[in-house]
């Protein structure tokens, strides 16, 4: 999305109505940046949306070559969330700006400018902020955004499945919570869920039989089920007897193992039931709790005739500020790495560990770290890997 040079208005009122009028929110988003960034006086910009792995920043136009996210500037600014400024052959100067729905990383702006001031620079960010909410609303509905942040071919069960699953990253001022599920393409079982209300956090990590269609609309039913559980208020001990119900209607023969948690970002008071799933992991002070987390499971959910009389259980603890906790597939811990060894609890968690202890933020710590076990020749994944990770900081 390129823009050649413009005259500045003399005054914000070209955005104003820009913003003003909701018809101007169906535009093409070329069109869009053109004229918001015409009304802010600025030189010309360019969109660039990260692709589903979060290798590279695609742009949204023919004009400009897609830049890697680990070896750029552009990257930088990705994977840091913050601005950044380089000069160019060109005689002039490029503000690279996130573009960010709230947590979530979308992608970058570049703006180009002959020179950059306090000014323009507030304006560069108004500029994000808008095309960041245009994006979101616009890429639910329009197939070019994922036609060009895709880079293989979707298998039907990962398409059907990828359709429910929600934004990478959500948080606010309390906790943050992030996600990562490969193999992109050809996810089979896996999913998360992740979700805020204005107490609590809602988190799921599931893995369903198989690695088909039905595994993937196993999953899809449960995920349904735990929305519409949770959404009427249940807690969690009837939010999974829901996915019992729904399971043992619909898909008598299929069941899922999964983590069900409710983390009070307030209190910091965590609820947690596990359905014959690994143990979720508690990272404090740089340091693996090592079973801090660790209760007997329960059964698979669509098996709720194995707990014979009894409910599902339903574990409590209370974190402390700065706690990490990781839930994951066992897919993560099963994948060989380069060395011939498989990845283990240990070492999963040394990562994680090492990373936070970088300054680095979430998203990006669980971005490596999903990068790390495909990108050896010699690793590989021996099933699906999902991992979701939410950090406490209150009042952070």
């Amino acid at each position: 999305m390129v823009m050649d040079e413009v005259t500045a208005e003399p005054n914000g009122a070209p955005l104003e109505e820009f913003l003003a009028d909701p018809g101007h929110c169906t535009l093409d988003l070329a069109n869009a940046v053109a004229r918001c960034a015409k009304s802010l006086g600025l030189r010309h910009a360019v969109v660039y949306l990260a692709d589903l792995q979060q290798r590279h920043l695609v742009p949204l136009t023919e004009v400009a070559a897609s830049l890697p996210i680990d070896s750029s500037l552009a990257g930088w600014c990705y994977r840091t969330q913050s601005l950044r400024v380089e000069e160019t052959d060109r005689d002039e100067v490029t503000a690279w700006y996130p573009l960010l729905d709230g947590a979530e990383r979308l992608g970058v702006l570049a703006v180009h400018a002959r020179t950059l001031t306090s000014e323009s620079l507030r304006q560069g960010r108004a500029l994000a902020a808008l095309l960041a909410m245009l994006v979101s609303s616009q890429r639910a509905y329009k197939d070019s955004f994922v036609r060009r942040t895709r880079t293989a071919q979707m298998h039907l069960p990962a398409e059907m499945l990828r359709a429910f699953l929600p934004p990478r990253t959500i948080g606010n001022g309390h906790v943050v919570s992030t996600a990562v599920l490969e193999p992109a393409y050809d996810i089979g079982g896996d999913a998360f869920d992740h979700s805020l209300t204005t107490t609590s956090l809602h988190a799921v990590v599931l893995d369903a039989m198989g690695h088909n269609l039905l595994s993937g609309l196993t999953s899809a039913v449960a995920l349904a089920a735990c929305r519409n559980a949770r959404r009427g208020d249940a807690d969690l001990s009837a939010l999974v007897d829901n996915v019992d119900q729904a399971l043992s209607q619909w898909l008598p023969d299929q069941f899922c193992t999964g983590i069900v948690a409710r983390l009070d970002f307030g209190t910091g008071v965590l609820e947690w039931s596990n359905c014959g799933h690994p143990a979720p992991l508690l990272i404090r002070d740089q340091k693996l709790i090592v079973d801090a987390l660790a209760r007997e499971a329960d059964p698979p959910m669509g098996l709720r005739s194995l707990l014979s009389a009894r409910e599902r259980r339903v574990h409590e603890t209370r974190l402390q500020p700065g706690d990490r906790v990781l839930l994951y597939t066992d897919g993560v811990i099963e994948a060989r790495m380069a060395d011939g060894r498989l990845l283990g609890l240990e070492r999963f968690a040394d990562y994680v560990i090492r990373a936070s202890a970088t300054g680095e933020i979430a998203p990006e710590t669980l971005r490596r770290l999903i990068h790390s076990l495909l990108d050896s020749s010699d690793s590989r994944l021996r099933d699906d890997a999902t991992i979701l990770m939410f950090e406490w900081q209150p009042g952070g």
